[in-house]
């Protein structure tokens, strides 16, 4: 592919339709780099794969040598983005804001080069305007303007309140893009309404209006709704290949298509070779393997994407309970040599994160084992010793040392 096509390919919006050709026919002819804008506020400090959709697309101008602008919402995210749904979102704190950045900005080097990057908050230019410089920002929208957007105009109309802050939040992220003098916008789907609010404010102040470019947004592992760390259905950025591989291992069949496009970084024949296979009647398990191994390649290495997809096998297609991979456990971390202690007990100081009804239910349902034995009262007395081996639910194997 050339450059204007590789730019195009799997982004689902680009307003207006031929923009990018434009843009960058511009920037050759004033030999200047194009400035691209991505905003995000850092109302959560984890990156997931939805979010390489857009990081991915990101490196792509990077590598053909344009300027990459990450705005940090310091600001907005005190204010609360509306979640799209009926109510507004809670605002941050300006601590839970500086903690969430520096984990994002950490977490985008997996992906763009931080170091050629700007950084810019925007809290530093939001801050300084004055009430007077803030009712002139807003005299250059309208009510009606605002209430295009689906999810204010749904709540208009079901009588829903509509918070004043949350009418100004498009605005302010608008004006991000008139103080960086932005050439192209870049978000999710979701985006595109407040990133046009970015080429209305920029024509009112006589500036050239920025392009916009919206990337599907991906779904997560319920194969409803967008990825979303609320949501519980996200694979994240840093999380373990064991954890990565199994995530993607249980995601509906229908999303396949879907990750191998979005989520992998196969060449256009590899992608194509693989949905050939699904359509040929090709075990969807093993594409989803393949995909999980390219997944973790890109964000770990290759040795972990082995690893992690011998470790699935052992965990879930080898049927024999000695055949799995055990974690192993100290027994001083968790007791003492020969001390006898409840099953249930015992599974909690295990998997701490586990409410002791939760091992009860688990117990009840026969998902917990002591070496060969199925266990059935919570309250058996377990010898701590080692080569002890322990399951407790689906995933999880232990062996005390």
């Amino acid at each position: 592919m050339n450059h204007l096509e590789q730019l195009q390919a799997n982004v689902e919006i680009i307003l207006p339709q031929n923009g990018l050709e434009q843009k960058i026919r511009q920037a050759e002819i004033e030999n200047r780099k194009l400035v691209i804008k991505l905003g995000f506020d850092p109302t959560a400090p984890d990156l997931h794969l939805g979010h390489a959709v857009v990081l991915k697309k990101l490196k792509q101008f990077q590598d053909l040598g344009h300027q990459i602008v990450i705005i940090v919402g310091s600001f907005t995210a005190r204010i609360g983005d509306p979640t799209g749904k009926n109510k507004s979102r809670k605002p941050l704190s300006q601590e839970e804001v500086l903690f969430n950045a520096d984990t994002y900005i950490r977490q985008l080097s997996r992906i763009i080069d931080v170091d050629r990057c700007q950084i810019r908050f925007n809290s530093d230019w939001l801050d300084g305007l004055g009430f007077s410089e803030i009712i002139q920002l807003l005299s250059r929208v309208t009510v009606a303007q605002l209430l295009h957007r689906n999810d204010f105009n749904k709540r208009f109309t079901e009588n829903t309140p509509i918070a004043m802050h949350e009418l100004m939040y498009p605005i302010l992220q608008g004006f991000d893009s008139v103080h960086i003098q932005c050439d192209i916008e870049m978000g999710g789907t979701d985006q595109l309404f407040n990133c046009t609010m970015g080429r209305q404010l920029q024509e009112s102040h006589g500036l050239d209006p920025q392009i916009v470019m919206c990337m599907p947004l991906l779904r997560g592992l319920d194969g409803k709704e967008k990825m979303s760390k609320s949501l519980n259905n996200i694979i994240g950025l840093t999380d373990a290949p064991n954890d990565m591989f199994g995530k993607t291992m249980s995601m509906p069949d229908e999303l396949i298509a879907e990750y191998l496009d979005l989520a992998t970084d196969f060449g256009p024949q590899e992608k194509q070779v693989l949905r050939d296979q699904l359509a040929a009647g090709e075990n969807p398990m093993n594409i989803k393997k393949a995909i999980a191994r390219n997944i973790i390649r890109q964000y770990h290495d290759k040795e972990s994407a082995e690893a992690a997809e011998q470790y699935f096998i052992n965990q879930f297609q080898n049927k024999g309970f000695d055949d799995k991979s055990f974690e192993p456990v100290a027994i001083g971390s968790i007791g003492s040599a020969s001390e006898r202690i409840p099953l249930i007990e015992l599974c909690h100081r295990l998997k701490s994160e586990e409410t002791r009804s939760s091992i009860r239910r688990m117990i009840a349902g026969g998902a917990i084992q002591v070496d060969t034995v199925r266990a059935s009262d919570p309250n058996q007395l377990i010898e701590l010793k080692p080569n002890t081996k322990i399951r407790i639910g689906k995933r999880t194997y232990i062996e005390l040392i």
